[in-house]
């Protein structure tokens, strides 16, 4: 199977450049099932439900969350039967789930969304949760995993990419939507740190700079926003997975500006 997953999406700006490349992009690379992390498409904060539908018209197939999933209160009600999932590891009894199994091409994969420590809201300990998980996945036969580890902090990415490794398909981190060029194959297991995101790309993280520059010079609070006109860029990776193992992966990087495509390898350690 061909799996695609593209990184943040924040605001209109973002769903703007998925609608313009998608389609074609599936097309272009063979791409079975897209997966997005959603949690900012709705002016950066959270994702409403016609957001959403939006998103899933362009050809997104699935999409993941974060911190930010409960920012749009009309999603809620639609986080059990959209093709979504929420952190794993936010504690028992809030709405959706973190892990959904589905069947693609004959096979099935289990798509999880799971959140890191740093920063982040209080949840449970996503290293332990996962294990658990994932123990429990490979007893009902389950090969095929993909993680979207949304997390602050790179190490603490890189950790549960030491303690995955060779277990699972993929790990992809998201959340600081600043793409990282470690992405590698090994033991069967792809991994980055962030994918990046996708949206505008002049400013700070995918927003205006000028509120974020305020709070860096005069430690004054200031309301982020989307700006209305700025350079955009989709951030993607594309990953051929087969009985559970990654055997090769990609990240490609699109401008709305430029004719060429920018496409790394994964390095195979």
């Amino acid at each position: 199977m061909k799996i695609a997953f593209i990184g943040d999406i924040v605001g209109k700006p973002g769903r703007e450049m998925v609608k313009k490349y998608l389609k074609d992009l599936k097309k272009e690379y063979n791409i079975d099932l897209v997966i997005a992390n959603v949690e900012n498409a709705s002016h950066g904060f959270g994702v409403s439900i016609k957001n959403a539908n939006e998103l899933l018209s362009y050809g997104v197939d699935f999409m993941t969350g974060g911190n930010h999933i409960w920012d749009k209160k009309d999603i809620i009600p639609f986080l059990d039967t959209l093709p979504i999932v929420r952190p794993l590891n936010y504690p028992k009894g809030v709405p959706g789930i973190g892990v959904k199994i589905i069947k693609l091409n004959n096979e099935e994969l289990a798509i999880i969304n799971l959140m890191g420590h740093f920063t982040m809201p209080m949840v449970d300990n996503p290293f332990l949760s996962i294990k658990e998980e994932i123990s429990r996945l490979k007893s009902i036969g389950i090969k095929n995993i993909f993680i979207d580890f949304h997390a602050e902090a790179t190490s603490e990415k890189r950790a549960l990419f030491c303690i995955l490794k060779a277990e699972v398909s993929a790990i992809c981190g998201t959340h600081t939507h600043i793409g990282t060029d470690d992405l590698m194959i090994d033991e069967g297991t792809f991994y980055v740190s962030d994918v990046g995101l996708s949206g505008c790309r002049d400013g700070v993280i995918g927003m205006d700079k000028e509120a974020p520059l305020k709070r860096f010079l005069t430690g004054l609070p200031s309301s982020f926003d989307i700006p209305k006109r700025c350079k955009k860029i989709l951030q993607f990776v594309v990953l051929d997975i087969f009985d559970g193992k990654c055997l090769d992966g990609y990240k490609i990087k699109i401008y709305d500006d430029k004719d060429e495509v920018s496409l790394q390898k994964a390095f195979l350690e």
